[in-house]
């Protein structure tokens, strides 16, 4: 299974109750509905000021080719365009998983 993790954080004028309101109630429905998506898991900061990210979600597809093709997609540009929207910095890193408890 091919996973992309995405790293997010909020723009400077926009309050961490903004984002979480944002980001779990305008931005994860829209995200559910990328082609292909099998999972998908959006973690929260706990507002402490330690992380220089606001958010990780977790997108899990069958293949890296899935999820580019999710995104090449018209729905994926409209998902990245509200994430870039809504964000002052965004990383992905693609992995590969493995689990080793479950």
């Amino acid at each position: 299974m091919f996973k992309a993790i995405i790293l997010l954080k909020r723009k400077e004028s926009m309050s961490l109750s903004d984002f979480k309101d944002w980001w779990l109630n305008d931005h994860a429905p829209l995200a559910k509905g990328l082609p292909g998506l099998k999972k998908a898991v959006f973690n929260l900061s706990s507002g402490d000021g330690e992380s220089e990210f606001d958010g990780v979600s977790e997108l899990w597809f069958d293949s890296k080719e899935h999820f580019e093709r999710a995104y090449a997609s018209e729905h994926g540009q409209k998902v990245a365009a509200d994430s870039l929207a809504n964000v002052s910095k965004r990383e992905r890193i693609l992995v590969e998983e493995f689990e080793i408890v479950g």
